[in-house]
């Protein structure tokens, strides 16, 4: 089964799969937000993120390659009375526009291994406006201990030394590795081992 029919699949079916609540980590940046702008939400999945970018007044993209997901975000964004646009297109192949986002949220995107990564990386901080926000939550490779979601390929997991080179150009940059029981629908659920990028452009 290839990646797109595997989570096309997943998202087919019934329910959201990672809840409706925004990522516990996105949401705590909050205050972090300007008050108004544009937002591109990274594979967005179901919406349950770039609908919450959308309730704090930005103007959302909510990006993913999988038709139903986007389904599904635009019903979310319907029932939380918010408006999002979606766009179907695939994070590997997406064309990242020049300054053209404020804020950027990439939550759990491990779908791609290192050359991918490295492309999507360079196109997240070509497509955000000087000042902009990078907001990123990904899995580190002691997540495969615990087995409670994200990617199996150890190539794919993020690790402190690997953010910071990647992203050393941008300003008030800050990693940080943790701990933490996450409870976000069947997807994430239970003890995991996360990290947190905060970087502005």
């Amino acid at each position: 089964m290839s990646e797109f029919d595997r989570w096309e699949t997943r998202f087919a079916a019934p329910g959201y799969v990672f809840g409706e609540a925004p990522n516990a980590f996105l949401a705590a940046q909050k205050t972090r937000l300007p008050g108004r702008g544009r937002a591109l939400a990274v594979s967005d999945g179901e919406g349950r993120n770039g609908v919450w970018l959308a309730e704090q007044g930005l103007d959302v993209v909510s990006m993913d390659f999988s038709p139903s997901a986007q389904a599904k975000a635009l019903a979310l964004a319907a029932r939380r009375g918010v408006t999002i646009t979606t766009e179907l297109a695939d994070m590997d192949t997406y064309p990242w526009p020049e300054d053209t986002y404020d804020v950027v949220a990439a939550i759990f995107i491990q779908f791609l291994g290192p050359p991918g990564r490295a492309r999507a990386f360079a196109g997240m901080r070509r497509t955000l406006k000087p000042g902009g926000l990078l907001l990123m939550q990904g899995y580190t490779p002691a997540q495969l201990a615990h087995g409670t979601g994200g990617p199996k390929q150890l190539e794919n997991l993020y690790t402190r030394a690997l953010l910071a080179a990647e992203f050393s150009d941008m300003a008030a940059l800050t990693i940080t590795d943790y701990e933490a029981d996450l409870q976000e629908g069947a997807g994430h659920r239970g003890f995991s081992a996360v990290i947190d990028l905060i970087a502005v452009k």
